[in-house]
């Protein structure tokens, strides 16, 4: 994991918020996706807040959007809410609203 990759969390029964900061790179991006198993299914929606990022590997993204499969498979999380400066990046297909169903 990048030296100064952290995520921190924000849940309520509607929402959950996860601040990413740092570097996003492939054990980053696989961190991303534990929380978001651990975490997605008390929400109905999950936002990914990506101001915080500095840069983001491309690694770390096929990483993350390989593993968004599997999130998909086990029905945990349904609508993926992306905001900032890194969410064109970070979304499936480019779409900051992405729905996995």
């Amino acid at each position: 994991m990048a030296l100064n990759f952290r995520i921190t969390a924000h849940q309520n029964p509607d929402n959950l918020h996860l601040r990413l900061d740092g570097d996003f790179d492939g054990s980053s991006a696989q961190e991303l996706v534990n929380a978001l198993e651990k975490r997605c299914r008390f929400s109905a929606r999950a936002f990914i807040h990506t101001n915080g990022l500095r840069q983001v590997d491309p690694f770390g993204l096929s990483v993350f959007h390989a593993n968004l499969h599997n999130l998909k498979q086990g029905k945990i999380c349904r609508p993926l809410l992306f905001t900032g400066n890194h969410a064109c990046e970070l979304a499936p297909n480019g779409r900051k609203d992405s729905i996995l169903s």
